[in-house]
This record gives C-alpha cells, sequence and structure tokens, in this order.
C-alpha cells in the first residue's frame, strides 16, 4: 500500500526520483533543543550546511496530522517558534496524525520517516541510549530497537554521556546495527570527541562509508541502520574535565532530588547547559554542524 499520511516536497521528491543525494534531518533539536530565537537560525543554517555539501535537506516534521518531509521556510518557523509543538517519537506517529497534532520527530520517528520515504542517509546530534542505572530501571532510548529495524546510515556523535555508553554500545552489537568511526578508533561521547569506548571498524572517507552501505546492500536479508560515529573536533568540544565535574555534580543533585525515570535525562541536559554557562550547547551545535556537513557527502558518494 502506498503511504498516504506523509508529504514530500516538491524538492525532495524531484530529488529522489532523479536520484540526487538527499539527507533527512530531525525537528526536535528545532522544536525543543535550543533556545529560541536562536533555533530558528540554525536550522536554517543546518539546511544550508547540507546544500553547501552537495545535497537536499529533508527537514522531517509533523504538522497537522500530516508527516512533511522536507520544510519550506514557512514550516521551520513554525517549529521553531510554536510552544505547544510536541516532541514525537516512532510510537507517537499514528496518534499524531489520528489527532491532527504538530509535533517535532526525535530519532527515532525520524528514521522511520525516513526509511519510508526512501532516504537512506540522516544527520542528528547524538543518539539515544541506554541510561545510567539500567538494572534498576530498564530504561533505554526507543532509538536503539528502531534502528535495528530500519535500513539508514545515521551520522551522529555518538550518545549523550549522561548515559551509560558501553551499555548503549553492547546494546547496538545485540541489535545488529553497525557502527564505524569516522576518523577515529573511538566512539564519540557527543559534547567530548571520545568516550573511551573502542569501536571494532574505522572510515576515513565519505567513499569508504558509501562502499559500507552499498555492501550492506549486496549482502541483502533483514537490514540494520549504520552508526557514523563522528566526533566534535577536539577544539570544539567541552572541556572534559569540566565535563566530568558537572555531570557528577548534577549526577548528585539528581538522586539528591529523587529526580527519576524520563525527567532525569531533562534534569541533567539542563545542569549540564547552566553549570557549564553554555560550553555544552556550543560543543552540541558544533558536533551537529559537523555531522549535517558529513552526511552530505556520505550521501553524494553514495549516491
Amino acid at each position: 500500500m502506498p503511504n498516504t499520511a506523509t508529504d514530500l516536497s516538491p524538492e525532495v521528491r524531484e530529488a529522489l526520483a532523479s536520484g540526487t543525494p538527499v539527507v533527512a534531518l530531525e525537528s526536535t533539536i528545532i522544536a525543543h533543543g535550543l533556545p529560541r530565537p536562536r533555533n530558528l537560525h540554525v536550522a536554517r543554517e543546518l539546511e544550508e550546511r547540507v546544500r553547501a555539501a552537495g545535497a537536499v535537506p529533508a527537514t522531517i516534521a509533523v504538522l497537522d496530522g500530516r508527516v512533511r518531509v522536507g520544510l519550506a521556510d514557512e514550516g521551520l518557523e513554525r517549529v521553531a517558534r510554536d510552544p505547544s509543538m510536541r516532541k514525537l517519537g516512532h510510537r507517537d506517529l499514528a496518534p499524531a496524525l489520528a489527532s491532527g497534532a504538530s509535533g517535532a520527530t526525535t530519532v527515532s520517528a525520524t528514521a522511520f520517516v525516513a526509511a519510508s520515504a526512501g532516504i537512506r542517509v540522516f544527520a542528528t546530534g547524538g543518539l539515544g541510549g541506554v541510561h545510567r542505572g539500567w538494572a534498576e530501571t530498564q530504561d533505554e532510548s526507543a532509538d536503539l530497537r528502531l534502528l535495528s529495524e530500519v535500513g539508514v546510515t545515521v551520522v551522529c556523535a555518538g550518545v549523550k554521556s549522561i548515559l551509560d555508553v558501553p551499555a548503549t554500545l553492547q546494546r547496538l552489537e545485540t541489535l545488529g546495527v553497525g557502527v564505524v568511526g569516522y576518523r577515529t578508533d573511538h566512539f564519540p561521547g557527543f559534547y567530548l570527541a571520545s568516550s573511551g569506548e573502542p569501536v571494532d571498524w574505522r572510515t576515513d572517507t565519505p567513499e569508504e562509508v558509501a562502499a559500507v552501505m552499498r555492501a550492506q546492500d549486496a549482502l541483502g536479508g533483514p537490514r540494520a541502520s549504520l552508526v557514523v560515529a563522528n566526533p566534535v573536533a577536539d577544539e570544539d568540544q567541552l572541556d572534559p574535565g569540566l565535563h566530568d565535574r558537572v555531570l557528577a555534580r548534577a549526577l548528585e543533585a539528581a538522586d539528591r532530588e529523587g529526580v527519576s525515570g524520563q525527567a532525569v535525562t531533562p534534569f541533567l541536559l539542563d545542569r549540564l547547559t547552566r553549570w557549564t554557562e553554555g560550553a555544552s550547547l556550543e560543543a552540541n551545535l558544533a558536533a551537529v554542524r559537523g555531522n549535517v556537513t558529513l552526511a552530505a557527502r556520505v550521501a553524494a558518494a553514495y549516491a
């Protein structure tokens, strides 16, 4: 059955039909990840970076109960400025469409929509993962399972350092999601160039990443995603010593104040932003900028 719930912009539709490289972009960073009005400036900048590297950007969101793949500027403005914009994971898409809701898509929702639309490459900041204290809470991001079921290539800066990075990597292995480092032998820590955890495979050019994607195609069978772990530049990362001190302090504060479950991640991220005086946010943006540029180059090499 054709997908009748998704609207592709004319530019994205033409690009897919002609084989022009396309890069999917999530919208939660616009609606929920950055302060206004900077979020709109960043959204426009990221799209321009994709274009400058030779691909067509396809920012994904849900507006008035329709999945939109590729937003015109008025769509970007709406996502950036509407405070009622919901945060939509993959599981939220059907209720959002049925109720006519509007929302910004997370990694899981964006990856699902991108794969459904035939977009192979997706750029984001960092993945969700296994949370600290998983043995007690069983708290794991829906990103991981979804990535095991859709064949997209996700360019990211690893997972947020507030998560359990070794457990996340183990979970990705269990789910069959491939992980390659880009010009690194270590898995990035989002704000940090390295989490200290090794990766099994390394690529050094967009062409090498595209070769892995073509090998996935040749193998056939069940298709899981490929995670391209692209570290933030050393000069742009959050100072590791500051990061460790602030994170330890934030974890203590969360425990002291009884913060638990889904409230832990936004609590820790808020403390990191405030207690590093915005330095963590700048590292976040540096990572995202590098990821969208690399994603566009990978998409071009694959095309």
